[in-house]
């Protein structure tokens, strides 16, 4: 198969990727040229976006090289009884902020779903490890960067 891609000059699926993610990246470092804010000191809000568009291009250049080298892998088949589990996380987590339960809910159902989608099996202690780990981003972004995450009761007992 491999000799077969190479006949053909180069794999396309990986040609369009790599185009796909050059455009992005000119999207990405356009916006950021566009952005009229300035820092008063340091680095401004368009240095990240400047450094994801540097990314962006190395991923698609490497895309390139991988075009000409024999194509990408093929990919295994899909579990869907994981996808499955890791999409009703990511349900839950967007209810739960929709519907005011806030971040650190919202976490440990999604850190707890993707946990049973990659196969563990203990979905209570998965819960409370979710649920430790989202109450520390919160008040991280909280209490030290002064960002507020979406608040719910939970969060304003923090607050």
């Amino acid at each position: 198969m491999t000799n077969d891609i190479r006949a053909q000059g180069a794999d396309k699926p990986a040609l369009i990727v790599g185009v796909l993610l050059l455009v992005v990246a000119f999207l990405v470092g356009y916006d950021a040229a566009q952005q009229t804010i300035v820092a008063t000191y340091g680095l401004g809000p368009t240095a990240m976006p400047y450094v994801v568009a540097c990314g962006l291009v190395i991923l698609g250049f490497s895309h390139f090289v991988v075009a000409f080298r024999g194509g990408l892998p093929k990919p295994e088949a899909a579990d869907g009884k994981a996808l499955l589990w890791i999409a009703a996380g990511l349900v839950c987590l967007i209810g739960c902020i929709a519907l005011g339960g806030g971040f650190v809910i919202a976490i440990a159902l999604l850190f707890a779903c993707t946990a049973r989608g990659m196969g563990r099996r203990a979905f209570a202690v998965d819960l409370a490890i979710g649920f430790v780990l989202g109450l520390a981003i919160f008040l991280a972004f909280a209490k030290l960067l002064t960002l507020i995450l979406p608040s719910g009761p939970l969060e304003r007992l923090f607050l």
